[in-house]
């Protein structure tokens, strides 16, 4: 499930990018099928790194194979300032306190006209979530806040980012995760859990036609997620 849409970045060859947030890699993987990219992921979890790093070995279709990935703390960056070209921070900044000396951070290791591109959960989506299930945002690891549209584009232009374009993504994602609030985070039992599941892998593999329209259609409207588009300087 990729929430960046790579193709609005205009990535160059030899353009250094960073994962900021990696998890389990899908930005990654979409980052290694450009070529000559030199490519960097963080992220907290080593578990994550781990399968990160072996989804990256077995790919059959990478154009990449310069990326590095560790372990680091988004508000302590072991980088240089200035180092990279384009930074994805994508469905990060609800997990963290700190998440104004984060920004920061990622300001400081991006060049200047450097591209940041920032996703988290809509407001929308994810209030209804917080109102079903105690259990989702006491989650251990989890969500800690939810960011208003204003709210966080003031918080990313506050720093001096210019903000050119705000995209939403991942509509048939907000049933499937109000369904899970309903009937219990941790019940895989459920029927209606495993279909929808099932049916969410189906359109992540198969990308149907008529279903990805529909999503584009839904989109605006019940987007799981937002996204930030923006520039420094």
């Amino acid at each position: 499930m990729v929430t960046v849409d790579l193709h609005e970045l205009n990535l160059k060859p030899n353009d250094v990018v960073l994962d900021a947030g990696c998890g389990l890699g899908r930005h990654l993987r979409q980052l290694a099928r450009v070529p000559g990219l030199k490519i960097f992921g963080i992220d907290k979890s080593a578990a994550a790194l781990s399968e990160s790093y072996k989804s990256l070995e077995t790919m059959p279709d990478s154009q990449s194979k310069d990326y590095l990935l560790s372990s680091a703390d988004i508000t302590r960056l072991p980088f240089a300032d200035a180092a990279f070209d384009c930074i994805i921070c994508s469905e990060v900044f609800e997990h963290i306190p700190r998440h104004e000396q984060a920004l920061k951070e990622l300001d400081r290791i991006l060049k200047p006209q450097g591209t940041l591109v920032v996703s988290v959960p809509r407001f929308f989506a994810e209030r209804i979530c917080w109102f079903i299930s105690r259990e989702y945002y006491n989650e251990e690891g989890g969500h800690i806040r939810i960011y208003k549209k204003k709210q966080l584009r003031e918080m990313l232009t506050g720093q001096g980012f210019k903000c050119w374009k705000i995209n939403y993504k991942h509509a048939l994602h907000s049933p499937y995760w109000w369904l899970k609030c309903l009937v219990g985070l941790k019940n895989e039992e459920n029927l209606l859990v495993q279909y929808y599941k099932k049916f969410l892998e189906w359109d992540i593999m198969k990308k149907p036609r008529f279903v990805r329209m529909l999503e584009e259609f839904l989109n605006p409207i019940m987007g799981k997620s937002i996204v930030y588009y923006l520039k420094k300087g």
